[in-house]
């Protein structure tokens, strides 16, 4: 009988929790924002089907561009506006740049040990400032030309056999291999294909697998008398974390075990990396410096290069070469300009200051980032303090979602919005460096993807490849579908298959 009690007050507390907390929400003098029916408990989450961003934008539609939801009982606001995200990520931007404690990016973050995922203050900012100055700067992206050169090179050798061959390839494998082997030897001074640490067939799924695990769990929905806790362990959500976190982290160990083992010497073979700086940073560290730089630092750095370095890196590339295959004229044109523009001798390689000379390819990049980010919603911020957004109160410890695939697709500022005309930017130059607000596939503010110079420059030099030695076509009887598929990051649902076509 007493058990039987106690599990009907466990079941009764949280739905009165939340009418308490709706009751209070209703009585605050505060002006809140548009907000869809509410249910107790639940609040929103009945609303939200199918792919969120989408789902976020249908219901941005009828309840404006500055929205608040309540998912269970955490407080949500949705900014679908670029002048709501420029309140945001510009004029606010102090009051908003810390992230939440959730389960997930607590587990990937290491408590708050790296750069992506971890709460705003003084170790986050001396680590970014560390992590920017040793691989994100833009002369550390330039001294990583040689390796982007040669790998893309080796990528063309293949694509070459299979094209002689006439044999359609997975260009959605064969760009995750890429950037991947990109990563590896640039951060972490090793070739993707020779470690034994982990399983090069299965990096794709690894990395759509720890990302998925980032969302948001029913544990951080409902924090309160272990509701949320017991919903995710029936659900097996504690055990794949746990798996896939495990997976990451071994591999992460396994790089810095290789830096610890291997006999340091500076050659043109073997040239000192992040990892090779924060170690050096760990061990020569005096006890009285005010910033610690800890192994679980170093394990943070690597899974954010490893986890977003390469994914998002692909994704971009796939859903470019799916636009182009899907609108021939726009692949002609990008061909021409390439064609006419670079001559080079049967075996040289594409040197990577001939990007500079193609404007049109550069457009083509950013309609693809425009019209696919790969985060469509940047990941969330906490407000630290009250502040009014779009003359709305938004009250400290309240999620922030910026939906920059609804911005970007906006039909109040663009012409078109769902089209790929890479043309629109040839008078319109709204850019993706975080300044204009109309375009946010990096963010903007502190917590701006410091990866953007490094993703573009492989990115831009990827394609400049692909669409030189090569001609693309569907395979016979296949038409492009373009659905959508995961949570943090999108990707392409049926994996990019094309036919290489040998230049003659």
């Amino acid at each position: 009988m007493v058990i039987l009690l106690y599990f009907l007050l466990l079941l009764l507390f949280p739905v009165l929790l939340s009418l308490l907390y709706t009751k209070k929400i209703k009585n605050s003098k505060l002006n809140f924002p548009p907000s869809p029916t509410k249910l107790p408990f639940l609040g929103n989450l009945h609303q939200l089907r199918g792919l969120l961003h989408r789902c976020l934008y249908d219901l941005s539609k009828k309840h404006g561009p500055v929205m608040y939801l309540r998912l269970g009982l955490v407080p949500v606001v949705v900014i679908s506006s670029s002048e709501a995200a420029e309140e945001v990520l510009k004029t606010h931007d102090l009051e908003c740049c810390t992230r939440p404690k959730t389960l997930g990016m607590q587990t990937f973050s290491r408590n708050g040990k790296d750069i992506g995922l971890a709460p705003y203050g003084e170790e986050w900012r001396e680590l970014r400032k560390l992590a920017v100055l040793e691989f994100f700067s833009t002369k550390k992206v330039r001294s990583f030309r040689y390796i982007r050169e040669e790998e893309i090179d080796l990528m063309i050798k293949k694509l070459t056999e299979a094209a002689l061959k006439q044999s359609p390839v997975d260009l959605s494998k064969t760009l995750f291999s890429l950037i991947a082997s990109i990563v590896f030897r640039s951060a972490f001074g090793q070739n993707f294909f020779e470690c034994k640490h982990i399983d090069q067939e299965k990096i794709e799924e690894l990395m759509f697998e720890a990302v998925t695990n980032m969302a948001l769990k029913f544990s951080d929905l409902f924090p309160v008398a272990g509701i949320g806790w017991f919903i995710d362990f029936v659900l097996g959500q504690h055990k794949r974390l746990h798996n896939v976190f495990v997976e990451v982290d071994t591999f992460v160990k396994k790089v810095v075990d290789d830096h610890l083992k291997k006999k340091y010497g500076v050659t043109t073979q073997d040239r000192p990396d992040i990892v090779d700086v924060m170690l050096d940073i760990i061990q020569k560290q005096e006890q009285d410096d005010s910033f610690k730089l800890t192994i679980d630092h170093l394990h943070g750095v690597i899974s954010n290069i490893f986890l977003a370095g390469v994914d998002t890196t692909a994704i971009t590339m796939i859903w470019a070469m799916a636009e182009l295959a899907k609108n021939p004229r726009v692949m002609k044109k990008v061909q021409d300009e390439i064609r006419t523009t670079i001559r080079i001798k049967s075996g040289e390689r594409i040197a990577e200051e001939d990007l500079e000379k193609l404007q049109y390819l550069k457009l083509v990049v950013k309609e693809s980032l425009r019209l696919h980010p790969v985060a469509p919603l940047l990941l969330p911020r906490e407000t630290m303090s009250q502040l009014k957004i779009q003359g709305y109160d938004i009250p400290s410890k309240t999620l922030l979602l910026v939906n920059v695939w609804t911005i970007g697709r906006s039909p109040n500022r663009w012409k078109n919005p769902e089209e790929f005309i890479p043309e629109r930017f040839i008078e319109d130059h709204v850019d993706y460096k975080g300044q204009n607000f109309e375009m946010l596939p990096f963010g903007s503010g502190r917590r701006m993807c410091p990866g953007m110079d490094y993703g573009i420059a492989t990115i831009e030099l990827g394609l400049l490849n692909l669409l030189y030695f090569f001609d693309w076509k569907l395979p016979e009887e296949k038409d492009m579908d373009m659905e959508e598929s995961g949570d943090v990051t999108i990707v392409k649902k049926i994996p990019l298959e094309l036919l290489p076509i040998l230049r003659s």
